[in-house]
């Protein structure tokens, strides 16, 4: 602080000359270590949760005899868990690692618990896929159809705990709103791909899908930015706010498309494809927020002392 730092203006009022915060670490090195998932990553969270969102959808669509939303919905969420899994075991390097992964059950680990429902849910999905392309084995597909709705919102979600988890400090700090989050996404985008993938008039419960999980996403996030204050600047700015506004400007674009134009042979698909496009870059845009809040140091030194600020002040 210099000499002059302190004193009163002519006039009134505090001239400020403390400059503002330097938030640094020794030698400019990052306080938490970046998640070392590569560029897959993301593409796994967002299959995962189309493929579990879909599983419900189909499994809705199989019960009310809606049988060309249900047939589309288990082929689309089949194909989805499993460039999902590949997307997965990329990463990974080599299928064993997965593999590895099932010796033993952690429950106080997302990540333990998470493999166990990828194995859980994985064959339930392509049986229900294969029952329904091929005609073959119906109650059997029954079975697999309620099986893969009864854990699709667990593999819809379970990866928002996943990043939860970890200390980067955009997905910690938010880990009470990505669940929801990500449900709402999943919800979107398997409600957009129903309406790419059937006709106009047998989509109508792909709409309202995709309808009630644009909301839901839409407050969950505006109710996690306005939790974090500050320290949602890493979804705000950079690669992560361009992916996370243009997924906005989509969504608002296809939600419009399946709320007026559902039943139209041009809206729809184009819709669909919006809210698809949506869902996907706000799985990247989550991606990209969370490794650069563990770049900068600031974004975990300053909730510290905010913390222990209010420790100090009883708030």
């Amino acid at each position: 602080m210099t000499a002059h730092a302190g004193r009163r203006r002519r006039g009134g009022g505090e001239k400020q000359m403390v400059p503002e915060a330097d938030f640094r670490s020794y030698y400019g090195r990052p306080v938490v270590r970046e998640a070392v998932w590569g560029p897959d990553i993301p593409s796994y969270l967002f299959l995962g949760g189309l493929a579990g969102a879909s599983s419900t959808l189909a499994a809705g669509a199989h019960l009310t005899g809606h049988e060309e939303l249900a047939r589309a919905a288990k082929a689309g969420a089949a194909g989805a868990i499993s460039m999902s899994m590949m997307a997965l075991v990329h990463d990974l390097g080599r299928p064993a690692r997965f593999i590895n992964m099932l010796r033993v059950l952690k429950v106080t680990s997302p990540m333990s618990v998470g493999t166990w429902i990828l194995s859980g849910y994985t064959p339930m999905a392509l049986m229900a896929a294969a029952s329904a392309v091929t005609g073959k084995l119906p109650r059997t597909g029954l079975a697999a159809t309620l099986a893969a709705a009864a854990l699709g919102p667990a593999v819809a979600s379970y990866t928002s705990v996943l990043l939860g988890d970890t200390a980067a400090p955009a997905w910690h700090d938010a880990h009470r709103e990505l669940p929801f989050i990500f449900i709402g996404s999943a919800s979107t985008a398997a409600g957009g791909l129903g309406m790419v993938a059937v006709r106009p008039e047998q989509a109508g419960q792909a709409a309202r899908l995709a309808v009630l999980g644009a909301t839901a996403e839409i407050i969950a996030k505006t109710l996690m930015m306005r939790r974090l204050g500050a320290a949602a600047e890493p979804y705000r700015q950079g690669q992560a706010g361009k992916l996370m506004d243009a997924a906005d400007l989509l969504m608002a674009a296809g939600t419009t498309g399946a709320a007026l134009g559902s039943r139209s042979r041009l809206a729809a698909p184009l819709a669909g494809t919006a809210l698809m496009a949506a869902s996907a870059l706000t799985r990247f845009g989550i991606f990209a927020a969370g490794r650069a809040s563990a770049r900068d140091p600031k974004y975990t030194v300053r909730p510290q002392r905010e913390r222990l600020q209010h420790g100090r002040d009883g708030t």
